[in-house]
């Protein structure tokens, strides 16, 4: 097997092991407290994906546990499933959980390698900022197309997330920051625009 074979496959077990995280992340008991939109550990998983693998394959991972859901598989909040989900009042969650790995992953791909390993307040901004963004902001919008409720209504249900977000952002970066001093190349080397090929020269 070629290292290109090699690779491909470690990050296709990679998206499939993080899809499987985010599964038991949503199906492990919720809190409801108010609203239609309960608090789980998905937010954990979703941002621990592209702080972990960083913007592709931290994107895929989400894509590839959102398809297991809509295809049937009860692996949404409440043990729910199907394509249903995404006509309810959390379809604005569920959109923006792709594009918040996407975004944490890319900021975190743009940190210099040893801050990855090291600086748990970096990742935790990367996530609580990728959250606020497209989790928070696309949550709302959901809740105001589905619920449907007036903006500042769809505020006030949101707002309760936010002690418990940030607290799983904290426990994320924690994550995060450990896996990357056990396996420093898991992001792959990030190049600088210092970095110049080597020439090669031939007589």
């Amino acid at each position: 097997m070629t290292s290109g074979n090699r690779r491909s496959s470690t990050d296709i077990a990679l998206i499939a092991g993080f899809a499987a995280l985010i599964c038991v992340c949503a199906i492990l008991p919720s809190i409801k407290l108010t609203g239609p939109v309960p608090i789980t550990l998905q937010t954990f998983g979703v941002l621990l994906a592209g702080a972990v693998l960083g913007a592709r394959r931290g994107l895929l991972a989400v894509l590839l546990y959102l398809a297991v859901g809509a295809a049937g598989l009860p692996v949404f909040s409440g043990g729910r499933a199907g394509l249903a989900v995404f006509q309810g009042p959390t379809v604005g969650y569920l959109v923006g959980f792709p594009l918040a790995a996407l975004c944490c992953g890319f900021l975190v791909q743009r940190l210099p390698r040893k801050q990855v390993a090291t600086s748990t307040p970096l990742l935790f901004a990367a996530g609580l900022v990728s959250s606020a963004l497209f989790i928070h902001t696309l949550g709302m919008a959901g809740l105001v197309w589905r619920a449907p409720m007036s903006w500042s209504a769809a505020w006030d249900t949101d707002k309760i997330f936010w002690i418990g977000d940030v607290l799983k952002n904290i426990a994320m970066a924690l994550v995060a920051t450990a896996v990357h001093r056990a396996f420093p190349d898991l992001l792959g080397t990030r190049r600088t625009g210092a970095e110049k090929p080597r020439e090669t020269i031939t007589a």
